[in-house]
């Protein structure tokens, strides 16, 4: 139809929908926005031509499959898989009240059922050597500083990456408590320990950045927002400098804050509150994994095992 807006500026509207309406986070907001660029670049190859609002309207069972069989190919798992299939079911859902797009077809999609795969937390001892790290003559001390400030406030506070460096210079902790917006937009209150407060202060009193409270926390070496890839790197340097396993990655220091605190007596309730679970379910994977590992500890030294 002739009267359609284009097919990138629909793009455009569906994620400032997801900002201001459905007031998503800004880790699901790029992760959705990439996942929509990506199956229409694949569709482009597939169907022969740059895919318009009636192509989109055009596919069909096989076609949906067909990407997220390619997208399996590359490796991604049955939770990435469902997230992306989660991404193109939003945008043709957002289109379909819009009176723009109707597909049938992708209603009849199953979901890839996700694995039961345990969190991998790390030894209290490799988490300490993590935090101790000495310092790379090939880095300024500032920004040795401000990666252990945000590995130590990860796992200090079991936050996820997304809800660290998303904190402005206003919100960083000052006391023995602070709140955050976390997944969903939920709020809720973190104990933080004197050695975060320590590690957060030094890193600042060394940034070369004048900051004001609306600025960003954590900052890259141009002064913008740190990204999420930085630290990552960081944490791929650390884990070939300290012969960590592959598992050793940010998110693994807040799956160590949840069963560090479990092995020390906490309460399954206490631990869901801090980490801002929806449900107990999530949380109740930390129990799986202490049974996890009575259970190889039985096979590696019972007698009749």
């Amino acid at each position: 139809m002739d009267s359609q807006p284009p097919l990138a500026r629909i793009l455009d509207d569906w994620i400032d929908w997801l900002v201001h309406e459905k007031k998503a986070s800004r880790h699901t907001v790029e992760a959705y926005e990439r996942d929509l660029r990506d199956f229409l670049a694949f569709l482009a190859g597939h169907i022969g031509s740059e895919p318009d609002i009636d192509s989109l309207a055009d596919l069909r069972t096989a076609d949906f499959r067909a990407y997220l069989a390619h997208r399996r190919q590359q490796g991604l798992s049955a939770t990435s898989l469902r997230r992306v299939l989660s991404s193109i079911r939003s945008f043709f859902k957002r289109q379909e009240r819009n009176g723009l797009l109707h597909n049938p077809y992708l209603k009849t999609l199953r979901t890839p059922k996700a694995g039961t795969r345990l969190p991998r937390p790390l030894p209290a001892v490799d988490t300490q050597k993590l935090l101790e790290d000495k310092i790379n003559p090939q880095e300024a001390n500032w920004v040795r500083y401000r990666d252990l400030a945000v590995l130590t406030l990860l796992y200090g506070c079991g936050l996820r990456i997304g809800e660290a460096l998303s904190l402005n210079y206003g919100d960083r902790p000052v006391s023995d408590s602070m709140t955050l917006i976390g997944k969903g937009n939920k709020e809720r209150m973190v104990p933080v320990l004197p050695a975060v407060r320590d590690a957060i202060h030094l890193y600042m009193k060394e940034c070369p950045f004048s900051l004001s409270d609306t600025d960003p926390l954590f900052v890259g070496k141009r002064g913008k927002r740190l990204t999420a890839r930085a630290i990552q790197l960081k944490m791929q340097t650390l884990r070939r400098n300290l012969g960590l396993p592959e598992t050793a990655t940010p998110h693994a220091l807040r799956h160590s804050f949840a069963s560090h605190l479990l092995a020390g007596g906490s309460d399954l309730r206490s631990i869901q509150e801090l980490l801002g679970h929806a449900s107990l379910s999530s949380t109740q994977r930390y129990t799986d994994l202490d049974i996890e590992k009575l259970l190889k500890m039985y096979d590696q030294t019972h007698p009749k095992s």
